[in-house]
């Protein structure tokens, strides 16, 4: 049976296995996908986990809940010698082991692009993963606690202060839906006002979402400066050391939370620990087919597709000629990956990767949106809805569609859930803060005990009355002596917090 080894549990290496599962016969082959986590992040939601519209378990998909016939395993992906098909795979708890296969499909994804800026690797936080989102969101909520019981001054501005890097599609969504997060806050929090709150995007490039025509990138900001938001255009974040941002205008933002989206990578392990041919950029080279090609031709048995890959744009849109590392390149090139790989293994020839941009829509908070198809722009309600219609579509398996439509008509009726859980984070500290513990032992005497009577030695009782020290001999009262010594030690009182348990410990 053919070993199909798929690298990577994201868009393109889930709809791969997914399709594989309804296109391939019962035993025509055997698909393992490999990722660190149990399940597919649907990427576009985050920014409405980040404002408490989504819940953060329904923006991801099980892999082993909806890959019934392939097999996942939970771990990463070190090496793969492609010159012997192994791979190297390193399990969260044990050994590194390798696994053989016969064809590998490269779907690795991409992680944030930094550069090397004093203070970012330290204190900011990107928005790729589901946990990065909810740290976002709970963190926001903390800090509006806190600054809620604080006199004006530093400190509650830096609470309330809120930073993102990017103006891209990720960033200007997660600005967006941070500032509606904070809006709908305020509501709670009678001793804060509108303009406690700052909120400041920062943007190297002289406009935002080059997605979309400038007209609708520019009524986006005008409607975030309406919103009490402001886009820094024409400016790069020089360091964020301590939290506090400082850009290339001269300003400084002291804050809790930074939030970085200022581009990707493809994933580093695959020019770093691979024998498959990469461009400049360290993405996989890929044929419009999506075989991997080197400088000698096609790469036998090697497949890539999603942001890991540079698959050409035969549609022309893309850039530099290649697809943009998007979701819906993702997405449908792990659909013609699974039907080009089940035409080859029946002797087949593969079909070339052909699609046409279909537009771009933005979610930027409750009731406001961006969308632009061609020459065609819609902002606004409308615009807002027909990025969540198009999303609940796009995000696999009818569950979680339903999952999604249902939070959302619980939110628009009961409100958004405001609580946060970043105690979580140490779910341990309440029970360690009140559990009992052993007492301290005893230090050991420094002497030996006196001797006992002899009746005592065997365990009798005996009637004598005890006799005064001063009848006992020179080595009775040498003993005595030690004893008395040594009996303080031992009755030296245990530390306070064993003493004396705090309030509901248990003695």
């Amino acid at each position: 049976m053919t070993k199909i080894l798929i690298v990577g549990g994201g868009y393109a290496g889930f709809y791969t296995a997914w399709q594989l599962e309804k296109q391939l016969n019962p035993g025509e082959a055997q698909v393992t996908v490999v990722d660190p986590l149990p399940y597919m992040t649907y990427q576009p939601f985050l920014p409405e986990v980040i404002s408490g519209n989504i819940e953060p378990r329904h923006a991801v998909v099980s892999l082993r809940r909806h890959l019934k016939r392939s097999r996942v395993i939970t771990a990463e992906v070190t090496n793969i010698d492609h010159s012997t098909k192994t791979a190297t795979i390193k399990p969260e708890i044990g050994e590194p082991y390798t696994v053989n296969y016969d064809i590998i499909v490269v779907t690795a994804g991409a992680v944030s692009r930094t550069f090397p800026i004093p203070g970012i690797a330290d204190n900011a936080i990107g928005v790729k993963t589901v946990e990065e989102a909810t740290w976002i969101r709970d963190t926001m909520i903390d800090n509006f606690n806190k600054a809620s019981t604080m006199a004006p001054g530093p400190e509650r501005t830096r609470l309330l202060t809120f930073v993102v890097v990017g103006g891209g599609f990720a960033g200007i969504e997660s600005f967006a839906e941070m500032r509606s997060l904070a809006t709908a806050l305020l509501e709670d929090y009678p001793s804060l006002q509108f303009d406690d709150v700052h909120f400041h995007l920062i943007e190297a490039a002289g406009r935002i979402m080059p997605e979309v025509s400038e007209d609708t990138a520019l009524w986006v900001i005008k409607n975030l400066a309406e919103r009490g938001a402001t886009v820094h255009l024409n400016t790069q974040v020089t360091s964020a050391v301590d939290g506090v941002v400082e850009t290339s205008a001269g300003d400084k933002f002291p804050t809790d939370v930074i939030v970085w989206t200022a581009g990707v990578m493809a994933a580093p392990v695959i020019k770093s620990n691979s024998d498959l041919p990469v461009d400049e950029r360290g993405r996989l080279r890929a044929r419009a087919d999506l075989r991997v090609e080197g400088d000698n031709g096609i790469v036998q048995d090697a497949w890539a597709a999603g942001d890991v890959s540079a698959v050409p744009d035969l549609s022309g849109g893309g850039v530099g000629g290649f697809c943009v590392p998007n979701a819906q390149h993702a997405v449908r090139q792990g659909k013609l990956m699974a039907s080009n790989l089940v035409a080859t293994l029946r002797g087949g020839t593969p079909k070339d990767y052909y699609h046409e941009n279909m537009g771009a829509v933005a979610g930027l908070g409750i009731g406001v949106g961006a969308f632009q198809s061609g020459t065609f722009a819609l902002t606004g309600v409308l615009a807002w809805l027909a990025h969540r219609g198009y999303h609940d579509l796009a995000i696999p398996t009818v569950e979680r569609k339903i999952r999604v439509l249902t939070g959302w008509i619980n939110n628009f009726v009961l409100g958004r859930d405001f609580v946060s859980i970043s105690a979580r984070e140490t779910p341990r500290a309440a029970f360690e803060r009140f559990a009992s513990r052993p007492r301290p032992a005893a230090p050991a005497a420094e002497a030996a005990p006196a001797k006992l009577p002899a009746s005592s030695e065997h365990g009798e009782k005996s009637d004598k009355p005890a006799a005064d020290s001063s009848e006992k001999s020179a080595p009775e009262k040498v003993a005595a002596e030690a004893s008395a010594a040594a009996k303080p030690a031992a009755a030296k009182p245990a530390p306070a917090r064993a003493a004396k348990a705090p309030a509901g410990d248990s003695k």
